[in-house]
């Protein structure tokens, strides 16, 4: 995909690696993009239209709707991470409130989305996933949880809307140098290199991107169940790469990297 000259839309816009895709996409000649964010964002470049969006609420997302019918390019950007233990947190909340905002948020747009995206030639849509949608940290296992879920619910958008030529993609990295993770000391990988690695897949048409690849390969082979780790170079280093490094095509279901770990 062409992304010079496109219209964009990016949900949690407003900083971190929100802001770090805006930019990726101007870099990149995208022609407008709206900046959605629960707080209605200052701009003050005249490609950059702000625009007041909680994926969680759906009178937002209606208006978001009715406002941003040129995008060809939807961002799935928005998420939040609470730092919730399955068992030992005191109420479920959290887990509610990352499932909410993580998979119903993101697949609310998407369903909102899909028919402005066919109407404008398929174009693409990204959904910011996460390592964890493979493991569960037992640190913010309800995180883990709602990326998971919000995997398998990225894997099913793709199928549905490859009739109306959308390329879905989805983008899995570690920790990202951003506020979310401020307090983790952990290695983090920049959020301008996960929006530019992003940037390169659309245009290549790729379906999955591998932020950082390394921190992945060893998050998979140490952390996971060891049913689920595979011997040697994990099987995500194996798969057939397009465009960059860092990214995958699908053309078949069932090359999935998990389901080779399982084989």
């Amino acid at each position: 995909m062409n992304i010079n000259g496109s219209v964009a839309l990016v949900t949690g816009g407003n900083r971190g690696l929100g802001k770090a895709y805006v930019q990726a996409l101007l870099d990149a000649g995208a022609r407008k993009i709206y900046v959605g964010a629960r707080h209605l964002p200052e701009v003050t470049d005249p490609r950059l239209q702000p625009l007041k969006l909680d994926i969680t609420d759906a009178r937002d997302i209606a208006a978001a709707v009715e406002k941003c019918q040129d995008i060809n390019i939807l961002i799935n950007n928005a998420g939040v991470w609470y730092g919730s233990p399955l068992i030992g947190a005191a109420s479920m909340d959290s887990a509610r409130k990352e499932m909410e905002t993580n998979y119903f948020g993101t697949l609310a747009m998407c369903r909102a989305f899909a028919p402005t995206l066919k109407q404008n030639g398929g174009g693409a849509l990204v959904n910011m996933l996460s390592v964890v949608s493979w493991f569960t940290n037992p640190f913010g296992g309800s995180y883990s949880v709602s990326k998971a879920a919000e995997w398998a619910m990225t894997n099913g958008v793709r199928i549905e809307l490859r009739a109306q030529g959308t390329l879905v993609v989805g983008v899995y990295a570690g920790y990202i140098d951003t506020d979310m993770a401020a307090s983790i000391n952990e290695p983090k990988v920049r959020p301008e290199d996960v929006a530019a690695r992003t940037i390169e897949a659309i245009i290549a048409g790729d379906e999955e991107v591998l932020a950082d690849q390394k921190y992945l390969q060893t998050s998979l082979a140490e952390r996971s169940e060891p049913r689920l780790t595979p011997t040697g170079t994990p099987s995500i280093g194996r798969c057939s790469r397009s465009g960059t490094a860092g990214s995958r095509k699908h053309s078949n279901p069932t090359n999935h990297p998990l389901l080779m770990t399982l084989s």
